[in-house]
């Protein structure tokens, strides 16, 4: 089996891995002989040839089966609703339909089907909008062809799996908040104002500044000046801090 991905423009400089680097599973490599069935894999991604390089490598395996190819998020639900695979392996960033916009409608089509992102945005925005949509696995497109199909098992076997430099980008974005807010105990909490509750709310719901103006009736400037305000208030710096408050706070609790 090749060792990393070649061939698609896609993942153009992609190194293969010794491993210490991959998803981390505790499934064995024999998992898959166990099975009386293969993991049958629906493959959407955008770039054709990048499909193919998968299908090319996940033939190789005899307990995952590539049961069917996607080029957008669109055709990626129509394709689940009818082949109802057991795992939507998925890019993120796709024309007509986006993978993160897919998942939810996914999960609607094929409540059994679990969704692996395999992506090159190493985005922690686009990591918890995924996972807040359904997603199971958050894998960057430089891990090795090994790591896929392992990934695939472990997440068939009821596991998370997420590359390992996004989770230390979220253990030190999360670290960093501990911090910041055990100095400002002694501070008594900032008041939002009816408004900025409610585009917190919003913002906590993974809606982008677009969809919250339109949902609110003003305008998308007016929108990014009530984030900023509130992020100034509540001595935060980013838009996944407001939300871990949020819900740390009750102010929503999301399911």
């Amino acid at each position: 089996m090749p060792d990393s991905f070649e061939p698609s423009a896609a993942v153009e400089g992609a190194a293969g891995s010794d491993g210490a680097d991959g998803p981390e599973t505790d499934v064995a490599a024999g998992a898959g002989a166990r099975r009386s069935e293969p993991i049958r894999v629906l493959v959407v991604d955008d770039h054709a040839l990048f499909r193919r390089g998968l299908e090319i490598v996940l033939a190789q395996e005899p307990d995952i089966q590539v049961v069917g190819e996607a080029g957008d998020g669109a055709e990626a639900v129509d394709k689940a609703a009818d082949l109802l695979p057991d795992i939507v392996l998925m890019d993120v960033r796709m024309p007509k339909r986006g993978g993160i916009e897919a998942c939810t409608s996914i999960k609607e089509v094929a409540p059994s089907a679990k969704i692996i992102m395999l992506t090159i945005s190493d985005e922690e925005a686009d990591l918890y909008e995924a996972i807040k949509a359904g997603a199971t696995g958050y894998l960057l497109k430089e891990i090795s062809t090994d790591e896929v199909s392992t990934a695939i098992r472990a997440v068939a076997d009821g596991q998370s799996q997420i590359s390992p430099s996004m989770a230390s980008k979220l253990l030190s974005e999360f670290k960093s908040m501990i911090q910041r807010t055990d100095e400002r105990r002694l501070v008594p909490a900032p008041r939002l104002t009816d408004r900025e509750l409610e585009v917190l709310k919003l913002v906590a719901t993974g809606m982008n500044n677009r969809d919250i103006a339109k949902e609110l009736f003003i305008s998308e400037n007016t929108v990014k000046n009530h984030v900023r305000n509130i992020l100034e208030k509540l001595q935060l710096h980013s838009r996944m801090e407001a939300v871990v408050y949020a819900m740390r706070e009750k102010i929503l609790e999301i399911r």
